[in-house]
């Protein structure tokens, strides 16, 4: 290899950036910034989306508006302001927006000389979590998520998943979709050995699936609960060929599990896992990411909320080692300034084409 790294750029696919950490997540799809119950009615929080402030508010009708999280006047934040109505008053001089951003009142001029607003994004409720279009507004209608995964399904037990992870988003999407990386998560699960069993890309989405053997150790509790309730008590565990499906379409990811024979896509999955990431800072090194896991609830009747503890704390210990090392990848770039990483998984290859040709440069 050459000290300047050439043979690792050489391993990149042609069409990817030699940087992929330079490519911003696109503004023109929604994302989301909050749950639906943080915002109570007259409330107002401050977000943020790749650096640009918004206030999310609810007034009165009950509807989420989202605005740009700067007065008119003297730029302060408006979510430190007052909702009024259906209109947001700012906290420094009580300027007041409605929920387009028009400036409607400014209480020491009158109305008839009201100075321009701010900017307002589209603002949708989906499946309890508040997402917000900061890119075109002529592209929202057309893009809007349809349902996050099972969450809303009453014959599945569905968890949230929220945390702040200090690293670029494309990690988040390579790390989940590489279940080579099994090896990482021993201690939780024993020795797991994952073989592809199938890819494929578009212009937009990409996805990859995996069955798995167990080469050592035994299977959590957690893990159990999850794959083992819902087997046909008269069918061997050896008779099954379990398989995980993960798939990105851009800018969200999923993953599903389905165990048994004879797999059909129309089967419902015994793990269903919808992640959202929304960048926080402008150069996109830190995201928060929102997401929902949902399990098939067996056929005994409560017998998934006895056994619910052991879920959570298994899932919560696999997320914290994945959230532990996408943050040593980002403090490995941050330390070499730039994107080594000797990428080889095909199906890695695939998902970093597309979110280079889905994301926007920061440079351009």
């Amino acid at each position: 290899m050459a000290e300047d790294g050439s043979a690792l750029v050489a391993m990149r696919p042609a069409n990817v950036p030699n940087d992929l950490r330079r490519v911003g997540a696109h503004p023109d799809h929604w994302y989301p910034l909050a749950w639906s119950d943080e915002l109570k009615p007259g409330k107002v929080l401050g977000r943020r989306f790749a650096e640009q402030p918004i206030a999310l508010y609810r007034g009165k009708d009950g509807q989420v508006v989202a605005l740009e999280d700067r007065c008119a006047h003297r730029q302060v934040p408006l979510h430190l302001g007052v909702v009024c109505g259906n209109e947001l008053k700012c906290h420094y001089h009580g300027w007041a927006y409605d929920s387009a951003g028009k400036c409607v009142d400014v209480p020491y001029l009158g109305k008839e000389r009201l100075p321009n607003g701010v900017r307002s994004y589209p603002a949708r409720e989906i499946d309890g979590l508040i997402f917000v279009f900061p890119g075109d507004p002529v592209l929202a209608a057309a893009r809007v998520p349809s349902t996050l995964g099972s969450s809303q399904r009453k014959d599945y037990k569905t968890r949230r998943l929220n945390r702040q992870v200090a690293c670029h988003y494309t990690f988040m999407h390579e790390n989940l979709f590489d279940m080579n990386h099994q090896f990482m998560h021993r201690k939780q699960m024993g020795s797991i050995k994952a073989r592809c069993i199938g890819r494929d890309h578009g212009d937009d989405w990409a996805q990859v699936e995996y069955t798995f053997s167990r080469t050592e150790g035994k299977p959590s509790l957690g893990e159990q609960v999850i794959v083992d309730l819902v087997r046909k008590r008269n069918e061997a565990k050896k008779d099954f060929s379990d398989r995980m499906r993960i798939r990105t379409d851009y800018p969200s990811q999923s993953l599903r599990v389905w165990v048994g024979r004879d797999i059909k896509d129309t089967q419902d999955p015994v793990l269903d896992v919808w992640l959202g990431y929304t960048p926080l800072d402008a150069e996109q090194r830190t995201n928060r990411t929102f997401g929902y896991l949902s399990v098939k609830k067996p056929p005994v009747p409560g017998l998934i909320h006895a056994v619910w503890p052991f879920v959570v704390w298994f899932t919560e210990n696999i997320f914290a080692e994945d959230k532990d090392i996408v943050e040593h990848e980002q403090r490995a770039y941050d330390a070499q300034g730039g994107d080594w990483n000797n990428e080889v998984f095909p199906a890695i290859r695939d998902l970093r084409t597309v979110l280079a040709n889905c994301g926007k440069p920061m440079d351009g």
